[in-house]
């Protein structure tokens, strides 16, 4: 069944896996949305089995889906390969996929110093989740993200670690505090990100298990938005200590939360140009 796929259906399945969000895999493979649609119902229906599915606002893939999109990089990495020993085609760029914040606020100058030396390299960004499926199934090379516990199947060397911070207006009640607990936050209503995101999930389960009240003041995607709603007075927030902030926010580190620990991870043997980009990011 396999044998009769076509060659661009898989590719297209490839990147979808990549992304996991049709709009951007789309935009990557220069189609329409419907037309990417039409294309994965079409991998489904031949192969008789589901290969994503919608949980909350996230699309997951199945182990089916997992599968195939192991497959369809490798066919690709093989074909490279080939092309390769022909002289027909140069290297393909490597794939470097990482969330917002460690493009912010860890990678920037090392990206910097790895492209100025004429380098070609291609950036995903995507959550803890999307990262290790991009490096598990050949979509990156390397990833780089933030982990409570590395997986044992890949290579995770620890990157950098920061505490978890509070961040106040300079007139919030806790801003002359050197540190914060969170019992300090009893009935505070906080800036804090979508509920399906990782480390609200973690301030949550931390707030819960010590019988402390506290309410959303506002959700907000991304870091940034995060410090402006504080900056604008709307309420305190708890970000990892690598967040960037002005002289109008105060930052605090509380005490009784684990720090963030991001790692780069790479699927084990990796080849000397992947172990070139690990190393220049660490």
């Amino acid at each position: 069944m396999v044998m009769d796929l076509v060659a661009e259906d898989l590719q297209a399945f490839a990147v979808f896996a990549g992304h996991r969000n049709f709009t951007r895999a789309a935009e990557e493979l220069h189609v329409s949305q419907p037309a990417l649609h039409a294309r994965i119902r079409k991998l489904e229906t031949r192969l008789g089995t589901q290969l994503y599915a919608k949980q909350g606002r996230q699309l997951l893939l199945t182990d089916a889906g997992e599968q195939l999109a192991a497959f369809a990089n490798d066919t690709r990495d093989r074909t490279a390969d080939f092309l390769r020993t022909l002289d027909a085609a140069p290297p393909r760029p490597l794939v470097l996929i990482a969330g917002s914040g460690s493009y912010l606020y860890l990678l920037a100058d090392p990206l910097r110093r790895y492209l100025t030396r004429g380098r070609e390299l291609r950036l995903l960004t995507g959550d803890a989740a999307e990262t290790l499926t991009a490096v598990r199934g050949g979509t990156a090379d390397v990833g780089v993200t933030a982990l409570g516990i590395p997986p044992d199947d890949l290579d995770c060397e620890l990157l950098a670690q920061f505490p978890q911070t509070l961040i106040v207006r300079s007139d919030h009640r806790l801003a002359g505090r050197r540190t914060v607990r969170l019992k300090d936050l009893q009935d505070e209503a906080l800036v804090v990100p979508p509920k399906d995101r990782p480390h609200r999930q973690q301030l949550e389960r931390s707030m819960l298990d010590q019988g402390l009240r506290w309410s959303v003041a506002v959700e907000a995607e991304g870091w940034e938005l995060l410090v402006h709603f504080v900056r604008l007075g709307i309420g305190p927030a708890v970000v990892n200590g690598s967040v960037r902030t002005t002289s109008a926010v105060r930052k605090i580190p509380v005490k009784d939360l684990p720090p963030v620990r991001y790692y780069v991870v790479t699927r084990p043997g990796r080849d000397d140009r992947v172990d070139g980009l690990r190393r220049a990011l660490t």
